[in-house]
């Protein structure tokens, strides 16, 4: 390492978290991930320039580059997911989201625009306005055709339905179970026309955040080619428990989905039938994992859409 400056210390959380989820090559991966900072540092001539943040799979580093401008620098396990987002940030190319400005095709490292990690679209009181906020970037992000390389939606809802009827019976309530085919019906109507454009995957409030180029950006990408409808759901699950606190969940949902839908210009029985298709995806992982019942803004959503 080039200089005391350069030594990075992986959080503990972000070291357990790789523990659980990927074992011993994500042992590996912590294991050298302060090597490879330091050699990324002095290979780029990058400063740090503050504390690191950290999630459940990335550490980023605040820094400097030799010309003084503000970056920050992105550390992932190599992973498809981590493939993808370095190729859907390049496509963009700044339009709606975060700026690429370099990166290590060898260990997946980003180096890219800063942006006030502390200032999420969730610090915007007023539900309207921060949807609004999301919409616009969202319709920026879909009105782009996915380049070749990402999954595409078709494959996906061809995997999903074929864990249906083993997943219908790991569920205990049979009106969840009901809930659940519904949902898999919903999605096989439309899965002949999945859809050409690249979804972001992932864009819910705290992946949008504030920034000096715009006044808002959009962070973390999970790109993947398909229809924009099955990209509402992770909006229309932002800061859940404001929802629920307001007593009617059902309404707020239908209120975003009516701001989304027209920001986007979809048809909304396609787009409902779509994030229906997405509430099968999040219930699926969650029955992976082990749950016996469907969760309350699975099943809210779904109902929201239902009973329109």
């Amino acid at each position: 390492m080039s200089t005391s400056k350069n030594v990075v210390e992986v959080p503990d959380a972000l070291a357990a978290s790789y523990h659980r989820s990927a074992g011993e090559a994500g042992r590996d991966w912590i294991a050298a991930l302060p090597a490879l900072a330091a050699r990324l540092l002095e290979r780029w001539e990058l400063k740090r320039d503050g504390e690191a943040g950290y999630g459940e799979a990335s550490l980023v580093l605040p820094v400097l580059r030799g010309d003084g401008t503000r970056a920050a620098l992105k550390f992932q396990m190599p992973k498809e997911e981590t493939a993808a987002a370095l190729i859907g940030l390049r496509t963009w190319n700044g339009d709606g989201t975060v700026r690429l400005l370099d990166h290590d095709p060898a260990s997946s490292t980003m180096l890219l625009e800063r942006l006030d990690a502390s200032r999420t679209l969730e610090s915007v009181e007023d539900d309207d306005v921060a949807m609004g906020i999301l919409a616009g970037l969202l319709a920026r992000l879909v009105s782009v055709r996915a380049p070749e390389g990402l999954p595409g939606l078709g494959d996906i809802v061809a995997g999903m339905l074929e864990q249906v009827p083993t997943a219908v019976a790991a569920l205990a309530d049979p009106a969840d179970r009901q809930l659940l085919r519904t949902c898999a019906s919903a999605v096989a109507e439309l899965a002949g026309e999945p859809g050409d454009r690249m979804l972001h995957w992932d864009l819910h409030y705290g992946n949008v955040l504030a920034g000096e180029r715009e006044p808002w950006l959009a962070i973390d990408p999970e790109p993947l080619a398909g229809d924009p409808g099955f990209d509402l759901w992770p909006a229309l699950d932002s800061r859940w428990e404001h929802v629920a606190a307001t007593g009617d969940a059902l309404r707020v949902v239908r209120r975003r989905f009516d701001l989304l839908t027209d920001a986007l210009g979809l048809d909304r029985g396609r787009a409902a039938g779509w994030t229906l298709g997405r509430v099968l995806q999040n219930s699926l992982w969650d029955i992976e994992d082990g749950h016996t019942a469907l969760v309350a803004p699975q099943v809210a959503v779904a109902r929201a859409l239902l009973n329109r």
